[in-house]
């Protein structure tokens, strides 16, 4: 890609810009493909030729590759499109696809975004450096004492979905919900304070998105370097909203099939990515009639028990497409979601049965008053209050207790050991 994007800058054919920025993509993809796809395309041989048709082959998955891949493709399309000058050093080149603190999970960055803080030598700024460490702290808090407390719960419930039904794997679902966000926005945020106590300002991947209004509202709040890649690179060469509406509907398809088929060689990831496209078809469809609603009841949009509705109505709707996400296959999610209708257990939300499900009362309830910290953050985020920014603010003996409260507050009450075998994170699989 770095000798393709030098080719493209040089030439001043368009027939053979565009060759070369074909070779690029298929390149990449035939990479990604290879490595992360081949025993999804044999396991689909075998079940329609027979399981004697091909074997399965031993992959090793490189570190990061959906991820450095996508960025690599960013900067040739960007070469392509006139908007960035290629790099004159090969060694520039790698520092980009490998600068180290999102190698691994993201957040997916953009050529001319990272290209030029890269290229621009930077000095030592404390208060950089300490708006990073509280960022990394944050972070920390979701991973390690958040989400892997969740884990526990959702692991010991969907081990053994079989005996957990009804309102268990309700609870578990819904608990996911949280563990996901804290476990791949955990990861964000560290890596965006590490990048920045080295003078790297890293965009950011999420912005409170539970408490979007709506399916469209949450996906651009969501995972936004994957959705705004897929947006500038995919949705918008298909056609974008520049064309027929069933046009449209059909392009948004696309994007989120494959935004699936990215996260996993999986059914059930194809479908989770099939339902958050369907999602957002059947909100535009509805949406004149919604107005009219609105419209006829006098209702007032910005009312907090309306927007408190569609948060609600929002939550439930991504909660249910994450039982395609969490379960090992389409079939053990359809089970899933059979467990879910057929068994009638709601008092278990009261006579204590949740504490039996690897977390004992105090953990749980501690779990959910760390739940309650996160939605209250996240709520001040989205009114624009910057709590690094407060603390910024104050008297330097302030500061220096506020961290030591924090890295303590982590050390005590995060889960990990010898003793506890601490969840990966859940993105480093893709």
């Amino acid at each position: 890609d770095f000798w393709i994007g030098r080719a493209i800058a040089q030439t001043t054919s368009q027939r053979a810009k565009r060759g070369l920025v074909t070779l690029s993509i298929a390149a990449d993809l035939a990479v990604l493909g290879y490595f992360k796809y081949t025993n999804f395309f044999i396991e689909i041989a075998r079940n329609l030729f027979g399981a004697g048709f091909l074997e399965f082959q031993n992959i090793f998955l490189p570190v990061g590759i959906s991820f450095f891949l996508f960025q690599s493709l960013s900067y040739t399309i960007d070469i392509y499109r006139g908007t960035l000058k290629p790099i004159d050093r090969w060694g520039d080149y790698l520092f980009y696809l490998s600068f180290f603190p999102q190698l691994v999970a993201g957040p997916i960055e953009r050529s001319s975004h990272l290209l030029q803080q890269l290229a621009t030598p930077h000095k030592f700024n404390s208060e950089e450096a300490k708006s990073g460490l509280l960022l990394m702290l944050w972070g920390f808090f979701l991973k390690i004492v958040l989400a892997d407390r969740i884990a526990i719960f959702v692991d010991w419930v969907y081990g053994d979905y079989h005996t957990f039904g009804g309102w268990y794997l309700i609870v578990a679902t819904a608990l996911f919900a949280i563990q996901i966000y804290c476990d791949f926005a955990g990861y964000s945020i560290i890596a965006m304070g590490a990048a920045q106590i080295l003078g790297i300002r890293l965009m950011e991947n999420f912005q409170s998105p539970y408490l979007a209004v709506s399916v469209a509202d949450f996906w651009r709040r969501w995972h936004i370097s994957l959705t705004s890649w897929f947006r500038d690179y995919l949705y918008i060469p298909l056609g974008g909203s520049r064309c027929s509406k069933w046009r449209k509907y059909m392009n948004k398809m696309i994007v989120f099939l494959v935004s699936g088929l990215w996260h996993g060689a999986k059914i059930s990831f194809v479908v989770w990515g099939g339902l958050n496209g369907l999602y957002q078809i059947i909100g535009e469809i509805l949406q004149p009639l919604r107005d009219k609603l609105v419209k006829l009841f006098r209702l007032n949009r910005n009312s907090i028990g309306h927007k408190a509705v569609h948060i609600i109505v929002t939550f439930v709707l991504i909660d249910f497409t994450w039982i395609f996400f969490r379960a090992n296959s389409f079939s053990e999610a359809l089970t899933i979601l059979s467990q879910i209708i057929h068994v009638h257990n709601p008092w278990i939300l009261f006579d204590g049965s949740l504490y039996n499900c690897g977390l004992n009362s105090k953990n749980f309830c501690f779990m959910l008053l760390c739940i309650l910290l996160l939605f209250v953050t996240d709520y001040l985020k989205q009114k624009k209050i910057c709590i690094r920014e407060i603390v910024a603010r104050q008297d330097a003996w302030c500061q220096v207790l506020i961290i030591a409260f924090s890295v303590v507050f982590i050390l005590v009450f995060g889960i990990y050991g010898t003793s506890y075998d601490a969840s990966k994170f859940i993105y480093f699989q893709f």
